[in-house]
């Protein structure tokens, strides 16, 4: 079927690509069989470019008309046969040596176990260390969390920095330990850091993929590369985590499962991963099964602001001559299957871009610092953009108890749900003014207008919903329909309730809603 797909396409190719190979690299000659060749691939179209990425071939990068394919011995062998000007330049896993020189200076496994231990042990009063779960060799999958509050759930946004998917693209662990290391060493010593530990929960993964770390290789041990591994909408799921939508996590390579498991239980707002290989900060949608094309999302302006605070702060970046203000949709860079950054936004509306911090891999240790220094005010004020928009609780209007709900934007079908412990939550908004709308099972949808967003400070909209047992007597009666009128007609007047003369019932009920709303 591969091979089909593509040949489709390729039938005619310019007489100067025709079979063309150059430069295979003489390290890699004598182990190459069982390996997996990074590959350079000429894309002289878009549609030659997504032939590729149809037929399940993981695209790494593309710029200019190159595209960098990860191919395992057989998708070489295809590659081969299709046409195409191609250049292996090299193979992974890594050899140990080779691998263990390019990295010196960077932390390992242990190394970051270490680290991560060190540090939620020194401050134990804001971080907590804890694992996601076990990696396919076993090794543990290390989060920690750093709020002022570490065992309470709070009404604050949740963010995440998840890095190093990719075994070979181990920058992103420096930076999320150097982070760590600045948000714990400067708490109750910079304001600004004071402030955004005290107002958001924070967690940071700074090692996805261990094995793949330690081999020296994009992929885990099983050889899945983990961000073409989450599940693709609709074909995997049709809808969300609160519509009910399966989670689908059984069937998942451990890294991912544990991933996604962890982002379901919690109520992430924003979050980003970390890579390198290229330098953009790239936004959803990554598949919209448009192909190689700007794919916007329902958030795409306010996708664009982000990524862009990101970005102006990272000189190198900002200045690109290939993306824009450094930014780029995902899609529009090239289109790719199965990422982490889709399956967040859709399943549970968790805003993520991807990172891309370093067009080489794993550059020397000794550029780290000056990497890091590009980069630490850009990852704050990334962090930091959790905060715009609106947010609040959605609260049982007798009990008080947090209500699991919906929340909806006008003119904008992506959807954010409250945390269902505390009953916050944060829509993320550009400024302007809005119409929003709580809807949970079982009680009385509630809607807002004239909302008023400004460029800062969050405006905050506190939701009691009523279930019609409004004084909470455990049934339904004059008092709690007065209320459901009152609401409805934005008055205070009387209301006749019992409209059959027996007792006020469920048809009463909904009857004196309907009268009141018809007169609105």
């Amino acid at each position: 079927m591969r091979v089909c797909v593509i040949a489709a396409l390729l039938l005619f190719p310019p007489a100067h690509l025709h079979g063309a190979e150059t430069g295979t690299p003489e390290t890699a000659a004598s182990d190459t069989g069982s390996r997996i060749a990074v590959v350079e691939v000429m894309v002289p179209s878009r549609a030659t470019l997504d032939a590729l990425v149809d037929a399940g071939f993981d695209i790494a990068n593309v710029r200019d008309n190159t595209a960098t394919v990860y191919a395992k011995p057989e998708e070489l062998d295809e590659l081969r046969t299709q046409g195409l000007t191609l250049r292996v330049t090299g193979y992974q896993p890594e050899r140990t040596d080779t691998w263990l020189k390019a990295t010196s200076g960077y932390h390992d496994y242990t190394g970051v176990t270490q680290a991560l231990e060190t540090y939620a042990n020194a401050h134990t009063d804001i971080a907590r260390l804890y694992t996601l779960g076990q990696s396919a060799e076993g090794r543990e999958l290390w989060a920690l969390l750093i709020t002022d509050n570490p065992d309470v759930e709070e009404d604050e946004p949740e963010f995440k920095y998840v890095s190093t998917m990719h075994g070979d693209e181990p920058l992103g662990t420096e930076f999320c330990l150097l982070l760590i290391d600045r948000l714990l060493s400067d708490y109750g010593v910079e304001t600004r850091v004071t402030e955004l530990v005290d107002s958001t929960a924070i967690s940071i993964v700074p090692l996805m993929n261990p094995d793949g770390r330690e081999a020296g290789t994009r992929f885990n041990a099983n050889l899945v590369d983990l961000n073409r591994a989450f599940p693709e909408y609709p074909e995997d799921f049709p809808g969300t985590l609160y519509d009910g939508a399966p989670l689908g996590e059984t069937s998942r390579q451990p890294e991912v499962a544990h991933v996604m498991r962890w982002t379901a239980e919690n109520n992430f707002v924003l979050s980003a991963n970390l890579h390198t290989g290229a330098l953009v900060v790239n936004y959803p949608y990554d598949d919209d099964d448009k192909g190689s094309v700007d794919s916007p999302s329902p958030d795409d302006l306010l996708f664009e602001e982000v990524s862009r605070r990101y970005s102006q702060y990272n000189e190198p970046m900002w200045n690109s001559t290939t993306f824009s203000d450094g930014i780029t949709n995902g899609a529009a860079w090239y289109s790719m299957e199965g990422g982490m950054q889709d399956w967040n936004y859709r399943y549970v509306a968790c805003n993520e871009v991807t990172l891309e911090l370093s067009n080489i891999k794993a550059p020397p240790a000794p550029e780290i610092a000056q990497f890091w220094a590009d980069n630490e005010e850009s990852m704050l004020t990334y962090m930091e953009a959790v905060h715009i928009g609106v947010r609040g609780l959605v609260t049982h209007a007798a009990t008080g108890a947090p209500v699991w709900a919906e929340v909806a934007v006008a003119e904008n079908t992506q959807r954010v749900f409250t945390d269902p412990d505390v009953g916050d939550y944060h829509r993320m908004l550009l400024p302007g003014t809005y119409t929003l709308t709580f809807d949970a099972a079982g009680y009385i949808t509630k809607t807002y207008e004239d909302v008023d967003v400004a460029d800062g400070a969050t405006t905050r909209v506190d939701v009691p919903l009523s279930d019609g047992d409004v004084d909470g007597d455990g049934s339904v009666n004059a008092v709690d329909v007065q209320y459901v009128i009152n609401a409805a007609l934005g008055t205070s007047g009387p209301y006749e309730c019992d409209l059959d003369g027996g007792g006020v019932t469920s048809t009463d009920v909904q009857s004196a809603v309907n009268a009141a709303l018809a007169k609105l």
